[in-house]
């Protein structure tokens, strides 16, 4: 069958038919169309044919820099190159040096220029060797561009015709495609500038150490002429050269008239760097964490102060030498205004080292501890007496037992392992108490306090409330350093400002778009999305401006008993609000505080979670703090705010509303507390006519009865706050006729258990010899001279006189103890002994 016997498609016919057409037409018809179809295509090809990749997916180099634009730190590019991100506009004075030197005609050229070219060739030709190019920037930009696609493909770049061609092309299409003032900053961003500096950025801090703007005039010509021959700013490499290309740019700049004649004097005596300078790392930590958690940002420009930056490094490192004799080995430190939220100084890790390479790595050096959690301490204290002053649990006066503790088998200590019977709420929290603390934590609720400490931006408590137990509130939770300063800037500003939504705190200064790399720039701000490190959203204050102004008062006079003068020498003419803490274990010491106008938070301890044993938040964290209050101005400590606070009646000896039974003074609360609380350590009782011996109705007529109102405290904070007030005053004895009845008409119970307590859990170790040790049961009573009986499980014990303690020998199970005095007095209490059977 023939080829074309079949059916003819409709292209076919269609393109034999353009083909007759065109062999129709005349010679100059012809010539006419190929032109125009040539034109199409050439023109479609600079407008759709991608450029090069390199042009917008360059490795760069991180800049950290300071509020003021002062370098605080760079790391170099995945590539081992120094080039920092394009800069958004070229300095004047570069960009007058730079088209002077390389392209005059710029404005007026599409990318090529005929004339520059032949210029060029017809001076190569006279001097019989290649002097000049006749390159325009554009072309230029076009051969970096090409050089730096053939290395990625691992092809030699050579200098040919095609390779010219080639370049010409480019440089047409980087015309068509992009905006002149684009071309320029893309050549600034890609121009070798000696070693592995590329870009103006780039080489403006490493030679100048100073942005490009700030350049004078011998710094930006020598930077334009520069890329002509690079290799030129080594030291033995005819650096002479480079300096009369320079001078030679200068006299030709005064010659337009865009240099003075003492502009130009001034310039030339100006020396080329002697070598590129090492870069600041003034707050590397910060940099690599920004990095993490932005990676595809370079270009960060952070509140932090230089002056302020620089003074927590001196500081963290003086410290440092100090510390590491204690096992101490590395330091944490941020500091926060907290009227504008700006972070000042961040200090991720300053760890020991004494210059050895194995020393430095065995401290992890690298890791930014200001964003880890570690265990909190007693740091969360304050938190949780703000709370409860606001919510109308406590008044900061009321009286908070500290006495020998179980719960559900827990039992908190006091760090000077003493009892002091019942506190002030105020004053545990001044000397951070413990039994106090858990007893108050126990009354609020762990899993409501959790709730508040995430609402107040802790993002570490993702367990169960139940899994951290009453030990939340002494270090069974972890925080990061940034976090709880945070918190602690928050409750600062919140007593100063009232109840308005604060701001998150930040790192980063917002900004305009500075060309692609340019930061949106707020840390945990709304308006950024790929800041992670802090909040997402602005904060309404948890704390109130009433709580948190008492809060700060209760911190103000934070002192260690046997340690007063200690402390105040510390404070010296500041007003300073703070909180130390130190972690079970002897892993981690914070210190905590704020002035009129900053936060400053300190963490030390070890990378790795080793203890150290002679770490504490008060001799290893708070000379820090001080030490950098005492360098930062005295700012004025904020007024009261009285319409946050009202003033209601409490008792002078245990803080609790007077009811009428009591001495009673002033004391300010939050103005939105509903405290009710009225005193239950106020009793009215009934005296003989001399009022020294209690009496009742059925031994004594009422017309002869003296009523008195009486302080008293259960019996066992009794014991023990009789050992730091010797001017309390004990109930009256009973009157030897009114003894035998007095138990049927006083409620009031004169002994206590201290141990075991109700529902205690008890497990008891077996030693080495296979015995199960032995157990001292523990009871007081009001009476020094009462005697007690003791039965466990009815058999009788014995009998204890003054010191109420028993030995016993208990088998896991169920107990049950009895105690009683000679009045018929008695307690009894059941309790559960574990361990292996």
């Amino acid at each position: 069958m023939h080829i074309c016997s079949g059916p003819i498609k409709p292209f076919t016919r269609l393109s034999i038919k353009l083909w007759r057409w065109f062999r129709a037409l005349n010679h100059r018809h012809k010539l006419l169309l190929l032109s125009v179809i040539f034109c199409a295509v050439f023109l479609g090809c600079l407008q759709w044919l991608p450029l090069p990749a390199s042009l917008k997916q360059q490795s760069y180099a991180s800049l950290l820099l300071a509020r003021d634009g002062s370098l605080l730190g760079a790391s170099i590019a995945a590539d081992q190159q120094w080039r920092f991100a394009p800069v958004e506009q070229l300095p004047e004075k570069y960009l007058h040096s730079l088209l002077l030197f390389e392209d005059q005609h710029f404005y007026r050229h599409p990318g090529i220029n005929p004339l520059a070219i032949a210029r060029a060739l017809k001076g190569n030709m006279v001097a019989g060797k290649v002097t000049s190019g006749g390159s325009t920037i554009s072309m230029q930009l076009a051969r970096l561009l090409r050089q730096q696609e053939l290395r990625t493909n691992n092809v030699k770049p050579s200098r040919n015709l095609h390779s010219k061609l080639a370049e010409a092309f480019l440089a047409l299409q980087l015309e068509w495609q992009l905006s002149k003032r684009e071309i320029l900053i893309h050549y600034a961003s890609q121009a070798p500038f000696g070693g592995n500096i590329v870009g103006l950025r780039a080489a403006a801090w490493r030679y100048f150490g100073r942005s490009p703007e700030y350049l004078s005039w011998a710094e930006s010509t020598l930077l334009a002429v520069l890329p002509n021959s690079p290799a030129l700013i080594h030291p033995g490499r005819q650096r002479d050269l480079l300096q009369q290309k320079r001078d030679r740019l200068l006299h030709r700049l005064h010659q337009q008239q865009l240099l003075s004649d003492l502009d130009l004097q001034l310039a030339l005596l100006e020396p080329l760097p002697e070598r590129p300078q090492v870069l600041p790392q003034l707050a590397p930590h910060l940099l690599a964490t920004l990095k993490i958690q932005t990676p595809e940002k370079n270009l960060f420009h952070s509140t932090l102060d230089l002056s302020l930056q620089q003074l927590a490094n001196q500081i963290a490192q003086r410290h440092s030498a100090r510390l590491a004799n204690d096992g101490v080995n590395n330091i944490a430190l941020v500091l926060i205004d907290h009227q504008s939220m700006e972070t000042l100084a961040y200090v991720g890790n300053k760890s020991f080292s004494n210059n050895s390479l194995s020393e430095k790595r065995r401290f992890a050096p690298d890791v930014d501890i200001l964003q880890r959690p570690r265990s909190t301490g007693s740091i969360l204290k304050p938190l949780l007496y703000g709370l409860m002053l606001q919510e109308g649990e406590l008044a900061p006066t009321s009286l908070i037992p500290d006495i020998p503790t179980q719960i559900n088998g827990y039992s908190p200590r006091n760090y000077d392992r003493n009892f002091r019977g019942a506190v002030p709420a105020q004053f545990a929290l001044a000397h951070s108490l413990n039994i106090p603390a858990v007893r108050m934590l126990r009354d609020y609720g762990i899993g409501r306090f959790q709730e508040k400490l995430q609402a107040m931006g802790m993002s570490s408590l993702f367990r169960p409330a139940d899994d951290y137990g009453l030990t939340l509130i002494l270090g069974g939770a972890e925080a990061s350093l940034w976090e709880l300063s945070a918190i602690y800037a928050r409750l600062a500003a919140a007593a100063r400002d009232g109840d308005k939504t604060q701001l998150p705190v930040q790192l980063l200064l917002q900004q305009k778009n500075e060309g692609q790399q340019t930061q949106s720039a707020i840390t945990k701000s709304p308006t950024t999305e790929s800041q992670k490190i802090n909040l997402d959203k602005n904060i309404k204050p948890v704390i109130k401006q009433g709580a948190a102004w008492l809060t700060l008062q209760a911190l103000i006079e934070v002192a260690r008993p046997g340690n007063d003068n200690y402390w105040r020498d510390f404070a010296g003419s500041q007003t300073i609000a703070w909180k130390t803490g130190t972690s079970y274990g002897l892993r981690d010491a914070w210190a905590i505080g704020s002035n009129g106008r900053y936060t400053l938070g300190v963490w030390v301890g070890n990378a790795g979670g080793e203890p150290a044993t002679f770490i504490s938040g008060q001799s290893s964290a708070a000379p820090i703090l001080f030490d950098m209050f005492d360098a930062l101005p005295s700012i004025n400590w904020f007024a009261k705010p009285a319409h946050a606070l009202k003033t209601i009646s409490v008792c002078k000896d245990d803080g609790y509303l007077a009811g009428g039974q009591c001495d009673a003074i002033d004391m300010e609360i939050p103005s939105i507390s509903h405290y009710e609380k009225i005193t239950p350590h106020h009793r009215r009782i009934y005296l003989d006519n001399n009022q020294q011996f209690r009496v009742h109705n059925q031994c004594e007529t009422v017309s002869n009865m003296a009523i008195r109102d009486w302080f008293v405290l259960p019996p066992a904070q009794e014991f023990y706050w009789r050992q730091y007030h010797s001017n309390y005053q004990a109930l009256p004895p009973w009157r030897k006729d009114c003894i035998a009845q007095s138990a049927q008409q006083d409620d009031d119970i004169p002994l206590e258990l201290i141990y075991p307590q109700a529902r205690s859990r008890i497990y008891i170790p077996v030693d080495l010899e296979g015995k199960r040790s032995r157990v001292i049961l523990k009871a007081v009573h009001r009476d020094p001279a009462a005697i007690l009986y003791w039965h466990l499980d009815d058999e009788f014990l014995g009998e204890t006189k003054i010191f109420h303690e028993r030995e016993a020998s208990l088998e896991p199970g169920l107990h049950k103890l009895l105690v009683m005095d000679k009045q018929g007095y008695k307690l009894e209490r059941r309790f559960r002994v574990i361990g292996n059977e």
